[in-house]
């Protein structure tokens, strides 16, 4: 991984839009700090694509699409998009599955949600979980006492044995029934929403993670980015992000932000 100041003047200067996690990527210690927000807005104004691509829930995800400064949302691992429509007044929503299939998916996760529970003690299902359409968070850190790496593992071998497909965050591990992912619905989205294609213009994106379940946006995006504290996990990333940000989760968002548009100025 490089620093932030290899990424060239030329390559920021060229940047659409900034697609960024939010646990620990945009917010710092669970908290969007006024530092990250500005950054966010910041970026919005200057004309800049802003998309959230989060584990997050659609319940959440319901009000960042409304009422931050984001021009769409992709949740739940890739579940869905959302995007708010400003001339319409309305919320698009677009899921990858149908509703039929969601359901079905939620019935095999309530039974797998047990399994998990009673094999690894100190694990709870995600405070979030109530506001989810398609997956299963299970916490190791966010509200409960944090777990060792094995127990972390543990539960992720779980979903896996069970056919599911299984994502580490830096706060959850998120389960779910389908064959997608950050990247798969993101892609869509852009194509959607926006008429872009990412396989021709992925060098006009920034990605910006911190954990395991980003490894998929830093492969395929070439100026993607971690915040400092993606080295936490350095040796459970399938792919390492590009660059690195010297300070850690919401500073560094706003460090990357700001190197965006100085880079224009």
């Amino acid at each position: 991984m490089k620093f932030l100041n290899e990424f060239s003047q030329p390559a920021r200067r060229a940047i659409q839009g900034v697609l960024l996690d939010i646990d620990e990527t945009l917010t710092t210690h669970g908290k969007l700090t006024a530092q990250a927000y500005n950054a966010m807005e910041a970026l919005s104004r200057e004309g800049i694509l802003v998309v959230p691509v989060t584990g997050r829930p659609a319940g959440w995800c319901d009000h960042i699409a409304r009422m931050w400064p984001v021009n769409a949302v992709v949740g739940e691992n890739g579940s869905f998009y959302f995007r708010y429509d400003e001339e319409k007044k309305k919320l698009e929503k677009r899921f990858l599955q149908n509703e039929a299939e969601r359901a079905a998916g939620r019935r095999k996760l309530e039974a797998l949600k047990k399994e998990i529970l009673t094999a690894v003690p100190g694990a709870a299902v995600a405070s979030d979980q109530r506001y989810r359409e398609s997956d299963l968070a299970i916490d190791f850190c966010e509200d409960v006492p944090p777990l060792p790496r094995s127990a972390v593992e543990r539960i992720a071998t779980l979903f896996a044995r069970a056919g599911a497909t299984a994502k580490i965050s830096s706060i959850h591990v998120n389960g779910w029934f389908g064959n997608y992912d950050k990247l798969t619905m993101t892609r869509i989205m852009m194509e959607e929403c926006f008429g872009i294609d990412l396989n021709k213009d992925r060098d006009r994106f920034v990605f910006i993670g911190d954990s395991p379940n980003d490894s998929p946006m830093f492969e395929f995006f070439p100026h993607s980015v971690g915040v400092a504290n993606v080295r936490a996990f350095a040796d459970r990333l399938d792919a390492e992000p590009a660059y690195v940000t010297e300070q850690d989760a919401g500073a560094g968002f706003a460090e990357l932000a700001g190197a965006l548009m100085a880079a224009r100025r």
